[in-house]
């Protein structure tokens, strides 16, 4: 499982001209799934990224976490973080997970993040989505499960 988490200010995800997710302060998080992904992956993702310490304190230093800060989740699937570009000029697709496995365990990210009473917007899983944000920093962390980086 990979993702890119954003510190935002703000940020909303549009459908066909319909906010279907929306936050204030907090983080951002496109996640991609793989194949090989399972819960394990998800607690593992859900741990560090609800506790990863990107906020800053009172001493301007990154030491606060978001549920430390009281912020807000937006989650969007973005299966294209899977995306292999080694060969040629067009990416490879092979790694990322079939939309029914992927579904679930997007869901089930979400699922879990809402039980640790963070407030989650989404965006829609399979769907043509806007996304909006102001990155706040600009702060961007990259995230795998496997730990590759």
């Amino acid at each position: 499982m990979r993702a890119v988490v954003q510190r935002v200010s703000s940020s909303k995800v549009t459908v066909d001209n319909n906010i279907t997710g929306q936050i204030s302060k907090g983080l951002l998080v496109l996640l991609g799934v793989t194949h090989e992904d399972t819960s394990k992956d998800v607690d593992y993702m859900i741990d560090k990224i609800l506790n990863l310490r990107i906020f800053e304190d009172e001493n301007e230093k990154m030491n606060l976490s978001l549920k430390d800060v009281g912020g807000e989740l937006l989650v969007v699937s973005q299966f294209t973080l899977y995306g292999d570009c080694r060969k040629g000029k067009r990416p490879s697709f092979s790694n990322a997970a079939r939309p029914d496995l992927a579904t679930k365990l997007y869901e089930e990210f979400i699922d879990k993040a809402k039980s640790q009473e963070i407030v989650v917007g989404t965006g829609e899983f399979g769907a043509h989505m806007m996304v909006d944000l102001t990155n706040d920093g600009p702060v961007t962390i990259l995230l795998e499960s496997n730990k590759s980086f």
